[in-house]
């Protein structure tokens, strides 16, 4: 599985939002404290922001976090209102390489994926032409995100996460999309939280700090988020009912 996490709101200097908070990405990719599956996510990372003149900039390796030297000094020069960053833990039998991590995009979108899928179950979703730039199953939902994203960007999100798993029902999808105005994303078997801050919205896989104001979201439901509101609403059951994660108790 993977870490993720999402600003939008205020523009935030994006060294502070990746290497400042105490719990944020880099611990949580060397020790994460609620991950379901995998105890270290060191096959790379990547971050990706939306400038002010509307161009979506990504940095991706698959040097771990905590090693690589790069973004450190180049985050330090960066700031932007809608950030989404990612640390990798490689499914097995799954590439190492810089174009499996996220976040992708496809100049307009961000996008990640905490979680696994069976990328043969889902053949008949792929139109003709479609291309991933891997062949991870991360990488494959990105491709079809990119080919139905018009209209809603939450409904977009929703409907293919809906038509993942009526395919494979043993689907883990925690999905992340980023527009630069907004962020939507999902539980479907893995972890999420937010805090609602005065300036924007932090949406993570985990709290990146032990402060107050987290709030755990419940396994299957979609978030979506700008810098000034917040809505949580629960996701159409399609399979058993919904399963206890940490930091929460059971919907219903």
């Amino acid at each position: 599985m993977c870490r993720h996490f999402a600003w939008v709101g205020a523009p935030r200097n994006l060294h502070a939002l990746f290497y400042e908070p105490s719990y944020g990405l880099v611990e949580q990719a060397r020790l994460p404290r609620w991950q379901q599956v995998g105890l270290v996510n060191k096959d790379g990372f990547g971050a990706g922001w939306h400038g002010p003149d509307g161009r979506t900039t990504v940095y991706r390796t698959t040097t771990p976090i905590w090693d690589d030297t790069v973004f450190p000094a180049r985050s330090r020069d960066l700031t932007a209102s809608c950030v989404l960053g990612a640390a990798r833990a490689a499914s097995p039998g799954m590439p190492l390489e810089r174009a499996a991590n996220a976040p992708f995009t496809d100049g307009r979108l961000l996008f990640s994926l905490n979680g696994q899928f069976d990328t043969s179950a889902v053949a008949s979703l792929v139109p003709p032409g479609v291309v991933p730039e891997s062949t991870v199953d991360s990488a494959l939902l990105a491709a079809l995100l990119w080919r139905r994203a018009t209209g809603p960007l939450d409904a977009v999100v929703e409907n293919l996460l809906y038509d993942i798993v009526e395919h494979d029902i043993a689907a883990c999808l925690n999905l992340m999309v980023t527009d630069g105005t907004r962020v939507v994303a999902t539980t479907w078997a893995e972890t999420l939280c937010y805090r609602r801050e005065d300036d924007g919205v932090l949406v993570a896989s985990e709290p990146h700090d032990d402060g107050e104001g987290w709030m755990t979201v419940p396994d299957r439901s979609i978030v979506v988020a700008d810098a000034h509101s917040l809505t949580v609403r629960p996701l159409r059951a399609i399979v058993a009912a919904p399963v206890a994660l940490p930091g929460e108790a059971v919907p219903g």
